[in-house]
């Protein structure tokens, strides 16, 4: 059977936008047209995504989450869109993003109810793939509320997986497999990157500092486990969604999102209203530096090499021996503060072996020199914030 690794797919991790968290499960057209989920919100969106230079960034997707479906099934049992919120349906919506250049993500779930409580995929896997191929649907985001146990979950993830691939369309697999498993067991990460693209290991994110801190927390307390299964066709999904130009962030932790979502290879998708954005989010957001590290060919997630009080330092390796290292300073008082460390650290020793080029990337870009293998490096960073280097 066809796998999701053989699809070709997410090569790189998966770029573009997604409704949920700015969002959420809004359903009131009438009472709140602009932030209702609808034909129009995405619309709009494709049209921004096009026209102020996202899709030329590499953000490609654009993704329905929960909330879009009608609450029960059609005569022949196949998912239908609300019809009010999506009067053209979803393949008229889908041909609209495509003649934009840009690609359609949807959401459905394993169980027999989304999370939000809309029909689940739960015994309907193979009518559902073959809806959503029928409808030019590009990647598919799976959730896994409403299962009855973990064994009909890992079984209805595999299911969905091959019921993907035999519509003969290609589309990302987005799973939430080892989110729900965790609590009680642990994931078996080469079985889920047979069958999935890219998969969440933890909690939804929020648009706030906590949540991000959180999550890279989270990280660098299992990287032992999870850095390893990460690579072209499958990815740690530390949850998507980019959360910057929203209002939980300061500037220093939006430097920090982006720099840190592209140490661990981290699919980015933002959650944000392209509609209404700061000049300085779009610049962080787009910028090309960045997203080069986050698409590098390599496909090496990050990891954290050392702790030290409040900072801590990790590295990515790159292409042609280079390397991404952040400096982040997770202290929440005071002003900016030092850290120097040795260049021995990186790589094994190897990366400023003999000598190396340094550039900051974030939160300014500017070259900072050549160094020798023995030399110490010493960075400035705010509180919160993140500075980022290539090596």
């Amino acid at each position: 059977a066809a796998l999701a690794l053989d699809n070709g797919l997410a090569r790189t991790p998966p770029m573009g936008w997604l409704h949920w968290e700015r969002f959420l499960c809004a359903t009131d057209c009438a009472a709140e047209p602009r932030r209702c989920v609808s034909e129009q919100l995405f619309v709009e969106i494709a049209d921004r995504m096009a026209a102020e230079g996202w899709r030329d960034a590499g953000y490609e997707f654009i993704c329905i989450d929960d909330c879009w479906m009608a609450p029960t099934r059609d005569k022949q049992g196949r998912l239908q869109a609300d019809p009010k919120r999506f009067p053209g349906g979803i393949r008229k919506l889908a041909d609209y993003v495509h003649s934009k250049g840009l690609k359609l993500g949807i959401y459905s779930d394993v169980g027999s109810k989304t999370c939000a409580g809309f029909p689940g995929s739960y015994n309907h896997y193979d009518l559902d793939a073959q809806t959503f191929a029928s409808w030019g649907v590009d990647l598919l985001k799976f959730d896994g509320c409403n299962s009855e146990s973990l064994e009909l979950l890992a079984e209805g993830y595999r299911r969905m997986s091959l019921a993907l691939n035999k519509t003969g369309r290609s589309i990302v697999y987005s799973c939430e497999w080892p989110f729900y498993l965790r609590p009680v067991q642990q994931p078996n990460y080469t079985e889920i990157k047979q069958y999935c693209n890219h998969w969440r290991n933890f909690y939804d994110v929020y648009d706030s500092w906590s949540s991000i801190k959180s999550i890279l927390d989270w990280t660098a307390l299992h990287q032992d486990t999870i850095v390893k299964i990460a690579g072209p066709g499958g990815w740690n999904d530390p949850d998507m969604a980019l959360v910057i130009g929203n209002f939980g962030l300061s500037w220093d932790q939006s430097v920090t999102q982006m720099a840190m979502w592209a140490i661990m290879a981290a699919p980015l998708f933002m959650s944000n209203d392209l509609r209404h954005i700061s000049p300085e989010a779009k610049w962080l957001l787009q910028n090309k530096e960045v997203i080069a590290i986050n698409q590098d060919p390599l496909g090496k997630q990050g990891y954290q090499l050392s702790k030290d009080k409040n900072f801590q330092l990790w590295e990515r390796p790159l292409s042609d021996r280079a390397y991404a290292v952040a400096v982040l300073n997770q202290q929440e008082i005071g002003g900016p503060q030092k850290f120097t460390f040795s260049l021995t650290l990186l790589g094994n020793g190897l990366a400023c072996n003999p000598a190396c080029s340094i550039r900051q990337v974030l939160p300014a870009s500017r070259d900072c020199g050549v160094y020798s293998w023995i030399s110490s490096l010493s960075v400035e960073v705010n509180p919160t914030g993140t500075v980022l280097l290539k090596v």
